[in-house]
């Protein structure tokens, strides 16, 4: 049975994926620092499912610190890595650069580290279309990158320490930037869960601008697909795309909300927050080519889902 490392398994994305892996017969070591940046509760609640399973071991730890990464591996002979763990979001970045680079960056080098030790078979790092900042649409992976915020500085970073480490140590890496990843046990700080919390009560929601800003929103489970695939690829180093390549505005996408809801948004505009993109919109051609990524979820299917999974857990975010 092989054995697969999960930084940041217990949030979002990881959790999901963990499901995927244990899934698959794989061992799972989930490691997370349940940091809270929402309540611990929420993380907790992704993972209760998982805790019976004999194949799923929870470790409790933090990129940030060396022993505690070096130690997982110590313990667990790991043979691939899913690097998820990150200090998220565009806004906050702005005012507390030091922590990102701090998480995003330093972090992942402690885990490519050990992974040079461990010999790891492979390393999927969880990037993020914020690296493309106001580069043009479609955004292609070997067009520019031009961050306007330092999440999306710390994210590009990190894709490069990931090809040095490659280049240095032969650790194979595939870099995957997601776009909008959405779904059940989606973020409480991230647009979807947001809108959909006020609408839902009834509270003003707040647009930022004037409502046409893009984004190509990603469900969960075709994220998952699109990490496995990256395992399962037999490649050095590489950079993909993932996301729905089928952007939406931000009027439209509080649309589809209210038509799963039933009920009309109080919107309260308000003047554009630093850092934010105007449009993401992914090229995923190569996506196609290299991993046969091919998204199966249309936005309208998965908010549907999320509502679904919003009405019966919402009470755990406070």
């Amino acid at each position: 049975m092989e054995t697969a490392l999960v930084t940041g398994g217990a949030g979002f994305i990881g959790s999901h994926l963990c499901e995927e892996l244990l899934g698959r017969g794989m061992k799972v070591v989930c490691f997370d620092n349940f940091e809270e940046n929402y309540p611990k509760s929420v993380k907790e609640a992704n993972i209760r499912g998982l805790l019976d399973d004999k194949n799923f071991v929870l470790v409790e730890g933090d990129v940030r610190k060396k022993e505690d990464v070096s130690g997982v591996f110590r313990q667990h002979k790991i043979n691939y890595v899913f690097h998820i763990a990150a200090k998220t979001g565009v806004r906050p970045s702005v005012n507390d650069p030091v922590s990102y680079f701090g998480t995003n960056v330093n972090g992942t080098i402690n885990v490519l580290d050990a992974c040079v030790k461990s010999k790891v078979k492979k390393f999927v790092f969880a990037s993020s279309s914020s690296v493309y900042g106001s580069a043009r649409i479609p955004f292609s992976e070997s067009g520019l990158t031009v961050p306007d915020s330092p999440y999306g500085v710390s994210k590009l970073a990190a894709e490069h320490i990931c090809r040095i480490y490659h280049n240095l140590y032969g650790i194979k890496s595939v870099c995957l930037r997601f776009f909008t990843v959405y779904g059940p046990r989606g973020r409480p700080d991230m647009a979807p869960y947001i809108f959909t919390d006020r609408i839902s009560r009834q509270l003003p929601v707040r647009v930022f601008g004037d409502g046409s800003s893009m984004r190509d929103y990603t469900y969960v489970k075709d994220a998952v697909a699109g990490l496995v695939k990256a395992m399962e690829a037999d490649m050095g180093f590489e950079v993909i795309n993932i996301g729905s390549s089928k952007p939406l505005k931000l009027v439209d996408f509080i649309g589809v909300i209210e038509k799963l809801l039933g009920k009309k948004a109080d919107v309260a505009v308000e003047g554009e927050q630093p850092g934010d993109m105007k449009a993401t919109y992914a090229d995923i051609s190569k996506a196609s080519l290299l991993i046969g990524f091919k998204p199966s979820v249309s936005v309208e299917q998965g908010m549907e889902e999320f509502v679904k999974w919003y009405r019966e857990s919402s009470s755990l975010v406070v």
